[in-house]
């Protein structure tokens, strides 16, 4: 199925399957297996080598993971992927085979908190530096930080929690011009809303747990290589793949051209490390894909209706998402996401952490949970569990005050979604209420005293 051929729609659900050879069984079957059989010596040596299709070891693929991998490929516009045990693995596993020590990595500032830990953290101890830059910094700001030793740009489409979109062909402009690779993790806008590729991307990144498979069972991630970076012309930046290896065999990419980067990934840093999905968990997550499309549609126009109306609330004093007019992002996220801005929505309630906890205890039909992109609506008050490491100065700085909240928009009923909110909401001022009047209280008896 070639997706010059196909809507979204129908690629969605047919795309890099087909009817099981031997059984005729028309769903992808769970192949629930730590190794495959070798027809020949020959065979066996193929399939290590890469010259000869199929599974070598399941710590690398199988014909489960494989299935899921190119329909996700399909639909990003990759030449293919590679599953992974979760969005955080695909990061460490993408990074992991383009750095070594002494190494450096420009990413946006606004990245999801995770993934700033798992940079500062694990890969600080590796000795990689990855600099946070502000995506509002100039080119010539961007320009100047990139060293011989920079190996890729990272970045988000919609960041989460905060919704700044990112303009991607500006960032794909200077990473190339730099000649290294655009990574773009793009798990809050889907490829329904967003294909980096076709913006200039190099690879992008899932964690399939979220949208992708939508029923919150499952954790999973994916890389997806666009197949368009030319890694033949770095050839001292990335010697992995352009160089022959120490016992003199060709270099990847002499031997698979287009594919190196892709089947280095699964070659070697996969099987190094070992992030493996169980085939019950791709499978799980390919029923999810078959009704992304519908899904992202009920996400957006739920996202937009509860925005709006929280945008007029008393006790909220700011809203952050894109598909609001009054939004900085609402121009770019036009360009980039004319079906929707996603479904993410964070708000920021009067009162600041009394006043959130009465919002959170308040609720009785929106989950109270860290996870987004569940069928369910999920709410989280971050500066207490996301952002809880951090300094309040530190959360500060990236907007997170005391009173933020975000909101994983699901597809229930919108009235009764707003019913939930009108009655946490009042119970969130009345909290505030309480709070400034025992304030008070307080101030005069310090001065009576």
């Amino acid at each position: 199925m070639s997706s010059s051929e196909f809507d979204f729609d129908t690629r969605q659900i047919h795309a890099g399957t087909g009817v099981d050879a031997e059984f005729g069984s028309r769903l992808t079957p769970i192949y629930q297996t730590a190794g495959f059989v070798f027809d020949s010596f020959a065979d066996g040596q193929g399939r290590f080598d890469g010259t000869v299709p199929g599974q070598a070891y399941a710590r690398t693929d199988n014909p489960t993971n494989a299935a899921v991998a190119r329909r996700l490929a399909d639909l990003e516009g990759g030449i293919g992927g590679l599953l992974t045990a979760s969005g955080t693995a695909a990061i460490a596993l993408t990074l992991n085979a383009l750095v070594t020590a002494g190494d450096h990595v420009l990413a946006t500032a606004s990245l999801y908190e995770g993934t700033k830990t798992l940079f500062a953290n694990s890969f600080g101890r590796q000795g990689v530096e990855i600099e946070l830059v502000s995506a509002d910094a100039s080119d010539d700001e961007w320009r100047r930080r990139v060293r011989p030793t920079t190996k890729a740009l990272f970045t988000e489409t919609i960041p989460n929690p905060k919704n700044d979109v990112v303009d991607l062909e500006r960032f794909a402009g200077i990473a190339h011009a730099a000649g290294i690779p655009l990574i773009v993790d793009n798990t809050v806008a889907t490829p329904y809303l967003n294909r980096p590729i076709e913006h200039g991307a190099d690879i992008v990144i899932h964690s399939t747990s979220k949208w992708i498979s939508g029923h919150g069972a499952v954790l999973g991630g994916v890389v997806i290589d666009s197949g368009s970076f030319d890694w033949a012309s770095q050839e001292t930046r990335y010697p992995q793949l352009t160089l022959p290896s120490a016992r003199g065999r060709a270099s990847f990419v002499e031997r698979f051209g287009r594919f190196a980067f892709l089947t280095y990934l699964r070659s070697v840093t996969a099987l190094d490390y070992g992030p493996t999905l169980p085939p019950t968990s791709a499978f799980m997550i390919l029923q999810g894909i078959e009704t992304l499309s519908l899904r992202m549609d009920r996400h957006v126009a739920n996202s937009l209706a509860l925005a709006q109306w929280l945008e007029h609330q008393e006790n909220v004093t700011s809203v952050d998402y894109p598909g609001l007019v009054q939004s900085p992002y609402y121009a770019r996220a036009q360009k980039y996401l004319p079906k929707g801005a996603g479904a993410v929505v964070t708000f920021e309630l009067a009162g600041g952490v009394e006043a959130a906890r009465a919002f959170i205890d308040s609720l009785q039909l929106i989950s109270k949970m860290t996870h987004l992109g569940d069928v369910r609506t999920l709410a989280i008050h971050t500066g207490s569990t996301i952002h809880g490491h951090l300094t309040e100065e530190e959360r500060l700085a990236i907007g997170i005050t005391p009173g933020t909240i975000r909101l994983s928009v699901g597809l229930e009923s919108v009235r009764d979604l707003r019913h939930d909110l009108e009655r946490a909401v009042a119970a969130a001022a009345a909290a505030a209420s309480e709070a400034e009047v025992e304030a008070s209280l307080s101030d005069e008896a310090v001065s009576a005293a």
